[in-house]
């Protein structure tokens, strides 16, 4: 009887083709089958380093009916080879449940290391990089994601969001009122690619600069935004919230002192900032 064959989760290059490690090569060559999110986008990486293994399409619409055969496959002896469209699978991407199903049953899982868009632009954003949120995307209805960019507002580490051409002015936008217009957003855009775009910027500017230029609309996005600081001189969100409800029914000064002392703030700080966001 042959020994059971192995899943091997193989990071390949998220743009330029040149990185890719040499053992991920060597796997690739050596498995018995890829199993590919998409074999079309997969076949050209292959094709560039003159590699003939036969490709599987295995994706988010028929991963769970493909188990099956594939632990057939291992259980027949046959290396196989899991590749999403850019970067490492299963962030963000297909391989979940076939992965879960392997370690549930004892089958061997060996990563390989590699290309990964959100700890690439983690690594160029200039953010704290000791301790961070991974999100993946913000979801796509403006609801939903303004709910979700509230619950993070507090949120000290630093928050890693992918996002899409169609949606980045919107995010951006709601990342203002729900943030500040003040808080800290790395755009990296097309990283290792021909246009790639890292930008710096408090978040109001960097969609005024995302607006001015429809280039910067489009291509593989990441988000990172800094997180909220705990500083003695800024003011809890709590008490902002307090303040522009009062606002709605008292006079700034009066809003103002109220909330102070419901807080226990400076009543000065709170007034200077209703005079800075005031309507």
């Amino acid at each position: 009887m042959s020994a059971i064959g192995t899943l091997y989760i193989v990071a390949t290059p998220i743009g330029n083709l040149a990185d890719i490690t040499q053992r991920a090569i060597q796997v690739l060559k050596d498995v018995s089958m890829i199993a590919a999110e998409d074999t079309r986008n997969t076949g050209r990486l292959l094709s560039h380093y003159e590699i003939g293994t036969r490709c599987v399409a295995v994706h988010d619409h028929n991963e769970q009916q493909k188990i099956a055969w594939l632990e057939q496959q291992v259980l027949d002896g046959n290396d196989i080879a899991l590749v999403s469209d850019a970067g490492t699978p299963l962030i963000n991407d297909p391989g979940y449940h076939l992965v879960n199903a392997f370690r549930a049953k004892g089958y061997p899982v060996v990563p390989l290391p590699g290309a990964c868009a959100a700890i690439a632009a983690l690594s160029v954003a200039g953010l704290p990089t000791d301790r961070f949120l991974y999100e993946g995307f913000l979801p796509a209805k403006t609801k939903a994601r303004q709910e979700r960019l509230d619950e993070l507002r507090q949120e000290t580490r630093t928050v890693v969001y992918y996002e899409s051409p169609h949606r980045i002015l919107d995010s951006l936008a709601d990342i203002v009122s729900c943030l500040g217009e003040g808080r800290q957003v790395v755009l990296a855009r097309e990283l290792t690619k021909t246009f790639e775009t890292i930008k710096s910027l408090p978040v109001a500017e960097l969609l005024a600069w995302v607006k001015a230029d429809p280039n910067q609309q489009k291509g593989e996005m990441v988000l990172i935004v800094a997180g909220y600081q705990k500083d003695s001189e800024l003011l809890p969100v709590d008490a902002l919230d307090t303040l522009k409800l009062l606002q709605t029914e008292l006079p700034l000064k009066k809003a103002a002192a109220l909330t102070a002392k419901i807080y226990g703030l400076k009543k000065n700080a709170l007034y200077d900032y209703g005079l800075k966001h005031g309507e």
